[in-house]
């Protein structure tokens, strides 16, 4: 079931949304060499405490997962992308992170992410991570009233074609309001002019990911963390965003 949020509730989600964009800035300023993982994850877990913020994380336990994930937010280096779990690890000169969040303030939950990269960037790395920046600006562009589900989709495929990397399609976006996975899914590569028509109050999270040389997946086994299947390295660019009777609204701006 999709619902459409009234004026009231996509402010409360823009409540939220400044919150975790907040965090994530101040994850984006600690990623240097040297800092661990670990201590990443504890720091969310402190600014989550003090804002009285709700983990939509912890205790998440989907059908891909491996048991409960027991961590407040993803973190995934170099050929990790999605659902990396926080872990003895210090960043190094070069590393790529993803970091992925979403939390429930007041019962309404927003969701983003953001890649950083530690140190001395690498040409390749910078061009991917801009590729999935420009992906979700083309995909906030084509989310307005009287467009369709593909046109998001196909506005991301374009620019992972206009940049060479191959497109998965078994994550992607969502929707998203009182959970954090709501109906519908809004995949990283379609067809425009095709799916559900947009309306006003609907809220997504739009988030295209890419890897360098292969759209094939792998997981750990800690049965979370998702890696290319060739290990060639990664980005993710992630906004929740609400659909309006004018411009599309970026929550997490």
């Amino acid at each position: 079931m999709i619902e459409l949020k009234s004026p009231a509730a996509i402010q409360s989600m823009h409540v939220t949304g400044r919150f975790v964009a907040e965090v994530l800035q101040e994850v984006e300023q600690r990623a240097e060499v040297g800092v661990n993982l670990l201590d990443l994850e504890h720091h969310v877990r402190g600014m989550i405490k003090r804002r009285g913020a709700e983990s939509c994380y912890w205790d998440y336990a989907p059908s891909f997962g491996k048991g409960p994930f027991r961590n407040v937010i993803c973190l995934s280096v170099n050929d990790a992308v999605l659902h990396g779990l926080p872990h003895d690890y210090e960043l190094r000169v070069g590393d790529i992170l993803k970091a992925d969040i979403a939390v429930s303030i007041d019962g309404w939950v927003a969701d983003s992410a953001r890649t950083v990269i530690v140190g001395n960037a690498a040409d390749e790395d910078q061009r991917i991570k801009r590729a999935t920046e420009e992906a979700l600006e083309a995909a906030i562009k084509a989310a307005r009233p009287g467009n369709r589900l593909g046109d998001i989709s196909a506005a991301i495929w374009a620019v992972a074609r206009d940049h060479g990397y191959p497109v998965n399609n078994e994550f992607g976006g969502h929707g998203i309001g009182r959970t954090m996975h709501e109906e519908p899914h809004v995949s990283n590569k379609g067809r425009a002019g095709r799916g559900l028509t947009l309306r006003p109050g609907l809220t997504l999270a739009l988030e295209p990911w890419f890897a360098r040389t292969t759209d094939r997946i792998v997981y750990d086994p800690d049965g979370w963390t998702i890696r290319s299947a060739d290990g060639s390295r990664t980005a993710h660019s992630e906004h929740t965003v609400a659909i309006t009777e004018d411009e599309p609204l970026v929550l997490t701006r």
